[in-house]
């Protein structure tokens, strides 16, 4: 049986965690888990999981729920986070918090010897070069919980990484892909977070609508793979069904297919080397679906794409402004205080008055980091 410890219990992909830990009870143990402010499902997982450490956003809720359950310890805050990380009986790290909060948990996990299911884009964007210089130091795996990045380390099973060409990043185009760059100009809160093919939390659909999420995942591909952004590349695919390719020297091509549905490479992440029965998934039907359609990306109209691919190849702290940058313009576009286009324009902005700083330490990465969400909530006052 594996331990787990889970950051983001109650957020999308927390949750469909939690389904997959309730489907193997005689599997999976979970031990310590973090969640935000969502107290009711906090209180599901503790009644169905009963682990042996909670932490929550706020101590008052904290203090609230130590006195409903006083066999389990509480805790809050970003030391809560490290905490539920580093619980000294897990062997699993489920990274599934939004944004760059992750990060230093992640860290002290990995220094504890932990195994990281990484599903937190940001943390890897923002200090990939930290994170897989520490899991390297300590013989850490890193296993991708994205549907693309477990596509691609699925197709890269038993192969030589050295003869691979290119990686090709698959892409639904978001609830906007239909529309011009034109006819985005007055589209809503609503709109942007009708999703057409998966579910997922606010933040992340908003990032797929934009293609910023592309763009972050584009980030942690190449640090992931260790590959060049050269031979990183995006498709177009509306029916989320290849999840993502690998091309090898000898032109061979191989993909991973499924339904969209989280669970498939959360479950795998969690089970690896080992498949599990995913219960309650649908199988893949070619013959039903009968076909598949891809097209090339615009950058022009996914100017989120290209701003991310700048960032990439330049390195460094502008990484970290870049996603800064989009986690407080998102998080102000779900607030309807900015458009949905302003999101590319504020990050544009912030990057090119971006002062790079390379290979950048942890303390100079979580500086940047807080300045830039300074900068941009400045930009609407």
């Amino acid at each position: 049986m594996k331990k787990i410890s889970l950051l983001g219990a109650t957020g999308s992909i927390g949750w469909q965690t939690f389904d997959i830990l309730c489907s193997h009870p005689d599997e999976f143990k979970l031990v310590a888990f973090s969640a935000g402010k969502n107290i009711e499902k906090t209180r599901s997982i503790i009644n169905r999981l009963n682990p042996e450490l909670v932490s929550v956003q706020d101590e008052v809720d904290a203090r609230t729920l130590q006195k409903e359950f006083p066999q389990i310890h509480f805790t809050y805050g970003s030391k809560g986070l490290v905490e539920v990380a580093t619980h000294p009986e897990s062997q699993v790290l489920v990274n599934a918090v939004l944004g760059s909060v992750g990060l230093e948990s992640t860290l002290a996990a990995i220094r504890m010897g932990k195994t990281i299911a990484i599903a937190n884009k940001e943390t890897l964007v923002t200090a990939g070069h930290l994170v897989m210089a520490e899991a390297k130091k300590y013989n850490v795996p890193i296993l991708p919980v994205d549907s693309e990045h477990s596509a691609i380390f699925q197709s890269m099973n038993g192969e030589n990484p050295k003869q691979v060409e290119r990686i090709i990043l698959t892409a639904s185009g978001g609830s906007f892909r239909d529309k011009t760059r034109e006819e985005l100009k007055n589209v809503t809160v609503k709109d942007a977070l009708n999703h057409p093919n998966w579910s997922m939390g606010a933040k992340i659909t908003i990032d797929s609508a934009t293609m910023m999420n592309k763009g972050l995942e584009v980030i942690e591909a190449h640090v992931l793979f260790d590959l060049p952004f050269e031979k990183i590349d995006v498709l177009l695919h509306r029916e989320s069904i290849i999840h993502s390719l690998v091309e090898y020297h000898d032109t061979s091509v191989i993909a991973q297919l499924g339904t969209p549905d989280m669970r498939v490479p959360i479950q795998y992440a969690l089970s690896y080397p080992d498949r599990l029965p995913l219960v309650g998934g649908k199988r893949l039907n070619l013959a039903e679906i009968g076909q598949l359609h891809f097209r090339e990306v615009d950058f022009d109209r996914y100017r989120a794409l290209k701003l991310a691919f700048d960032a990439g190849r330049a390195g460094g702290t502008i990484l970290t402004a870049m996603n800064a940058a989009n986690e407080a313009a998102v998080a102000l576009f779900l607030q309807e205080k900015i458009t949905f286009l302003q999101i590319d324009e504020m990050i544009e902005q912030i990057m090119n008055d971006h002062h790079n700083i390379l290979q950048p330490d942890l303390e100079t990465i979580l500086h940047v980091d807080r300045e830039t969400r300074k900068t941009v909530e400045s930009m609407v006052k």
